[in-house]
């Protein structure tokens, strides 16, 4: 009686065998191609960066709405005139330059809430993602020394998440999604759809003021990325209804590509943050005798917790420890990138840094900012196990709560699509 013979060619083998074993270079090459070009990458990955930036971003907002005037309107010491004076040089993108007014300001402020709210739950992500992003570069450059460093990486990556396809799980789109696949299934006729079109019609005649304030707004090219952004959509709003078939194709091999893309770009951006605070703190003479944090610890600007921090920089062995720490994690987290489990363990260590950062020395945007870049990084098992005990954790909720208070779909048993954070 014969044995089976075991599979030792390109077809049965991992990636990496099949690299040993001689595989063709134009068959890896087009593996790699279908694989950025036939999926969007990350799905979880960018679902938390997307929760997590616009949770940051929603709660600087309505922290600070009691000094909003005097932060970013007209009752700032950084006035109009010389936001204008500025803006007029560095060309960044604000719309808070149409007008000096107070109401147009509070406009602006109210859309960057609601955009941030939207988000977060995972509304219209393709269209609110670009109002998001608007509301941070306007409201940022408008008082450009505001901010204590995390409003530089939610600068970029309120960027980048328009590229992304952030809403692909837990988020209100991809429950709406489910929805409409399991109505097609059973044979339902498709719902028209008037809330896409009208928003996007809304955020055209908003790209049309842009185009037409150019002048005072900023950047030309923030301005033709949103064009293309909007045109895109528009293209396949008409591919989709009229021409399903090989235009669909590469329309959605294009997301796929450009969603990846910016997904890499989140990833080195991390890795380069991390890369270039490490290597300068080493060249800091305050650094390299383990003091260095000894003197924040000792400022009352930076002690909400004096007790604390008092009790902290009183261990001149503790202080040396973390000082020390802090240069070694952020040196090396770029380089166990290729190391699955040290990386992690970094990961948790970083992320508890910036939550003790956050209570030690009173910076919460910005260790929410950077615990929110961080988690791009976290393994996709962890992310399902937490969207897993987070449905199950809303269903407990549910089940307590009285029956009139139930939404219809939920005591029906209509629903039974997989289940989202959100949804």
């Amino acid at each position: 009686m014969n044995e089976p013979k075991p599979v030792n060619g390109p077809a049965g083998a991992s990636p990496a065998t099949r690299a040993r074993t001689g595989e063709p270079f134009d068959r890896r090459l087009a593996r790699a191609v279908q694989t950025v070009t036939g999926r969007s990458l990350g799905p979880y990955q960018t679902a938390i960066v997307r929760i997590g930036f616009a949770l940051t971003w929603l709660f600087f907002l309505l922290r600070e709405i009691p000094h909003r005037q005097e932060l970013y309107g007209p009752d700032g010491p950084w006035s109009w005139d010389m936001a204008r004076r500025l803006l007029s040089g560095n060309h960044a993108f604000t719309v808070l330059m149409w007008s000096d007014g107070r109401i147009w300001f509070e406009v602006v402020y109210g859309l960057a809430v609601l955009s941030a709210g939207l988000l977060l739950v995972g509304w219209r992500t393709r269209a609110v993602s670009v109002v998001f992003m608007a509301g941070v570069l306007s409201l940022q450059n408008r008082s450009v020394f505001v901010g204590d460093g995390g409003d530089n990486v939610l600068h970029l990556v309120a960027i980048y998440l328009v590229l992304t396809r952030c809403g692909q799980v837990w988020s209100l789109d991809a429950r709406r999604a489910a929805r409409e696949a399991r109505a097609a299934a059973a044979g339902e006729p498709e719902r028209r759809d008037l809330v896409g079109p009208l928003l996007w019609t809304v955020l055209g005649g908003f790209l049309l003021a842009a185009t037409w304030f150019a002048d005072v707004t900023g950047e030309w090219w923030l301005l033709v990325l949103m064009w293309v952004l909007w045109l895109g959509n528009a293209l396949w709003w008409v591919v989709c209804r009229n021409a399903p078939g090989e235009p669909r194709v590469l329309l959605d091999a294009l997301a796929h590509l450009a969603h990846n893309a910016a997904l890499a770009v989140i990833m080195a951006e991390v890795c380069l943050i991390y890369a270039t605070a490490g290597w300068y703190k080493i060249q800091g003479s305050r650094w390299q005798d383990g003091t260095a944090l000894f003197y924040p610890l000792h400022l009352d600007y930076f002690s909400p917790w004096p007790a604390v921090s008092g009790l902290l920089g009183a261990s001149g062995v503790m202080v040396m420890l973390l000082t020390y720490g802090t240069v070694i994690v952020q040196v090396a987290f770029p380089f166990t990138l290729f190391n699955r489990k040290v990386k992690n363990v970094l990961l948790v260590v970083m992320m508890l840094e910036h939550a003790g950062i956050a209570v030690l020395l009173g910076l919460p945007v910005f260790s929410l900012a950077m615990i929110s870049a961080d988690a791009v990084f976290l393994p996709t098992a962890f992310l399902v196990a937490l969207g897993g005990r987070a449905a199950r954790g809303r269903d407990r909720l549910l089940r307590r709560l009285p029956a009139k208070a139930v939404p219809e779909q939920r005591r029906t048993g209509e629903e039974h699509g997989p289940r989202t954070l959100v949804g």
